[in-house]
């Protein structure tokens, strides 16, 4: 065999080759298409589910303030910041953990004999009006949000922290710490209910279920809120620990998948 009859030989079988790469090329986009493209000319029909689950809180959240009167703001500080210590020593011995307690406000405000003037009012002598409101003193009032990990002490523990000092609690929430996992099973059964749903609809209406072209989900978990309240800090000392029910969180997890008819 000759050069030229060898060159026109891989000529060919290089061509050929070309050719069948593009020609596998073009029904690998085919088959792509098919499998992930739906044909958006057929109708479609789009069915709803839920899933629901019920489970017991496992955390609890709630904020105590400390609201403390003085006539100067350095008497004022000092009485909330014996307060707050206090408060913190009670929840530390309770089992409370320091990375579970959180400052949320720290507030100093003037104290009026009457409610303040929108303008002062001054004399053509340069006095102000003599009636005016006068600061008489201040309150200083320090916030934290506490997690209470152990829900059945939840009672006994608020009302320790009153007779150390804290004189407002209020938003008890229970919720649960990791509500993703949660949420995961809820939303197996809304994805359930929603086949068992569509394979009804299929045997009454006489129809076929093809390719999923749509899903949306909404829903979760939703905490359980307490009212609670306490009076100033100490009055609760000989009073028992009020009992605080946990009872039982509802999440539910809605999911619409759109199928397209085949």
């Amino acid at each position: 065999m000759d050069y030229l009859q060898s060159r026109k030989i891989k000529g060919i079988i290089l061509a050929v080759g070309a050719f069948l790469t593009m020609f596998l090329a073009v029904k690998s986009w085919e088959v792509i298409q098919d499998i992930s493209a739906p044909k958006l000319d057929r109708p479609s029909l789009t069915i709803l589910g839920e899933g629901k689950i019920f489970i017991k809180p496992d955390i609890g959240q709630v904020s105590l303030s400390v609201v403390s009167e003085a006539v100067t703001v350095a008497d004022a500080q000092k009485k909330a910041t014996d307060a707050i210590n206090k408060v913190f020593a009670s929840l530390k011995e309770n089992g409370v953990e320091e990375k579970d307690i959180k400052t949320t406000s720290y507030n100093i405000n003037p104290k009026y004999s009457s409610y303040p003037a929108p303008v002062p009012m001054y004399y053509p002598d340069g006095t102000t009006n003599p009636s005016a409101p006068k600061i008489v003193g201040y309150t200083v009032s320090q916030s934290l949000e506490v997690k209470i990990r152990n829900l059945e002490k939840a009672g006994d523990i608020l009302s320790k922290v009153a007779s150390a000092g804290a004189n407002q609690v209020s938003g008890i929430t229970f919720t649960t710490e990791d509500p993703s996992l949660v949420q995961a099973e809820a939303r197996a059964k809304a994805i359930d209910d929603a086949n068992k749903k569509g394979k009804e609809l299929e045997d009454k209406l006489g129809i076929k279920l093809g390719k999923i072209i749509g899903f949306y989900e909404s829903g979760g978990p939703y905490p359980v809120y307490r009212d609670y309240a306490l009076g100033k800090g100490g009055e609760m000392a000989s009073i028992p620990a009020p009992e605080i029910p946990v009872g039982e969180n509802e999440v539910t997890v809605n999911v619409s998948v759109t199928y397209q008819i085949r």
